[in-house]
């Protein structure tokens, strides 16, 4: 079993900026200290609204990452102006989500069957430049198949159901929603995929994740910067790992900056 990457999103450290005003927390020293604690990679979504990474923010992260040897995952909507600053930062990944003004976080996956005709030429345009493209999806076996047939590289199955079920002990939900994401796992994989998981991930929950041997990347973000109030960013993203490797006891890990 191979090694399961962690990708740290640290879009609500520019929350907590915005709220106040100003550069403090900055979010590229967030992204420092998370690829010195073990982090794979970094995630940040620049929303239409700027609500909280700028632009700015991915200038200096796509730097950093740069600098650092991590590769930068863009989190970014099938618009043209979104498609437009990728393809002037050339991130290692983009991808691509749903977005609406008025949702507080991403709420489902982004609609690859319906959305066909946009998503076909952006992730066209993204994979010329050499981006990597993954789409932010539903565990639905008809939205992988279309993922597959646009042409992406990568799907990121949204597991926030899973989590939010295992939160309010949802038993009898919580086997049928784990074992769904499995099977998309493992269509995904048989259709060339590699399969990437985020939304919700807490430490209660990663280890049922962690352990579907097609998922390769965890991308967590809201947590990890919620625990950091409480115990540092350090602390919080190295117990992470300590339990993603806990549900891959074959495969060797290693933690450091």
């Amino acid at each position: 079993m191979s090694r399961l990457r962690l990708g740290v999103n640290i879009d609500h450290v520019a929350t907590i900026r915005n709220a106040r005003g100003g550069s403090a927390p900055d979010p590229a020293r967030a992204a420092e200290i998370a690829i010195a604690a073990g982090a794979d990679g970094i995630t940040a979504h620049l929303r239409e609204d700027r609500r909280h990474i700028s632009d700015a923010d991915i200038e200096a992260l796509a730097a950093l990452c740069r600098r650092r040897g991590r590769p930068l995952n863009f989190e970014m909507a099938v618009t043209e102006e979104m498609q437009a600053i990728a393809l002037r930062h050339r991130p290692h990944a983009a991808c691509l989500v749903p977005e609406r003004r008025e949702e507080v976080t991403t709420e489902g996956g982004l609609d690859v069957v319906r959305g066909h005709n946009a998503i076909a030429p952006a992730v066209a345009r993204l994979r010329e430049a050499g981006i990597r493209v993954s789409l932010f999806i539903d565990a639905d076996p008809a939205q992988i198949a279309a993922s597959a047939e646009v042409g992406a590289e990568v799907i990121e199955l949204h597991v926030g159901a899973y989590c939010d079920a295992v939160r309010e002990r949802r038993e009898a939900e919580v086997a049928v929603l784990l074992q769904k994401l499995a099977d998309a796992a493992a269509q995904a994989d048989a259709l060339g995929l590699e399969v990437h998981a985020g939304h919700g991930i807490d430490y209660e929950t990663v280890g049922a994740i962690a352990a579907i041997p097609q998922f390769m990347e965890l991308n967590i973000g809201h947590f990890l910067i919620g625990e950091a109030i409480f115990t540092g960013l350090d602390a919080a993203i190295r117990r992470m790992l300590v339990l993603m490797a806990a549900a891959r006891p074959q495969a060797l890990w290693g933690v450091g900056g």
